[in-house]
């Protein structure tokens, strides 16, 4: 029998019980993929990463190797499990950088202290725009007015390591009363590629400090905090001017399924283009556990 240990963080919130679930294996040397996608789904969480300790050597030049999966599948690369396996990693280190080596490449997380909290911050890779979609096609996909959309913003795929076509509301509490399902969207969603899913934003927000609230609902229910569609949304917003270039916005997710989450969110803009796109939030440590199989 072997034994593997693992920590439970909540992602995106300085409040316990918040924020959006995380496994983390703190040493998955030995297990095979099989048994890693396996072990997701019996966590049951949005997300689980496995970290694969090497030597420091080789940690220093290359960063610390993870992998991330879904219930579903793994992933090259995801907000929340970034910004928390580094965060975790960080408890073990005296840098204030840590960068992680995914499947899609390394990605560097930033630590400082705010408000006497450790608040990370991930820089993810350069946003890449695809497609403009028609508002009055996307209405028809949610079922509902396309006077509900905010038309005077557009409805566009980026991505900044995992594609997100982000959809603008004009009231917030249609974006709260949205009750929508998977299949509902899949089919349009597949016609733009896959991976593929909506972002929904709303300028409406519950908390007025917040700059944009939002909600991800896809194939696993609705994900309380997503830091790879915040990248996206945050190259949006500063193209479209929803946020000042190197401005710091703030995206409030995951209200709907009673676990608040506060993404931190801010880009550069030189010319016509989007760079240095940045997402961070705070992380709690809530469980210890260890599997044994």
């Amino acid at each position: 029998m072997r034994k593997f240990s693992l920590v439970q963080l909540d992602v995106f919130t300085s409040r316990p019980l918040e924020g959006n679930q995380l496994a983390v294996f703190t040493d998955a040397r030995g297990m095979s993929d099989d048994e890693m996608q396996k072990l997701a789904r019996e966590t049951n969480l949005c997300e689980t990463t496995f970290i694969l300790p090497r030597d420091e050597a080789t940690e220093r030049d290359q960063g610390h190797k993870v992998r991330i999966f879904t219930v579903n599948e793994e992933l090259p690369f995801a907000g929340h499990p970034t910004l928390g396996t580094a965060w975790y990693l960080r408890q073990h280190s005296s840098s204030d950088e840590i960068v992680l080596d995914l499947k899609g490449g390394k990605i560097p997380v930033r630590f400082e202290q705010r408000d006497g909290l450790l608040f990370g911050e991930m820089r993810q890779a350069e946003p890449q725009f695809g497609a403009m979609h028609p508002h009055d096609v996307i209405a028809g996909v949610l079922g509902i007015p396309v006077a509900e959309l905010d038309e005077r913003l557009p409805i566009q795929t980026a991505s900044t390591g995992m594609p997100f076509t982000v959809v603008p509301f004009r009231s917030l509490a249609t974006l709260q009363k949205l009750s929508i399902g998977w299949n509902q969207m899949a089919p349009y969603l597949q016609t733009i590629g896959s991976p593929a899913f909506f972002y929904f934003v709303c300028r409406e927000t519950v908390d007025p400090k917040a700059t944009l609230h939002a909600r991800m609902i896809f194939y696993n229910g609705e994900d309380p905090a997503t830091g790879s569609a915040a990248g996206c949304c945050a190259a949006w917003a500063v193209k479209h001017g929803v946020l000042a270039a190197e401005a710091q916005g703030l995206i409030e997710q995951g209200m709907e399924t009673r676990r608040p989450s506060f993404l931190y969110i801010r880009a550069a803009k030189t010319k016509d283009a989007i760079t240095n796109v940045r997402v961070g939030g705070n992380v709690v440590h809530v469980i210890n556990g260890e599997v044994t199989m």
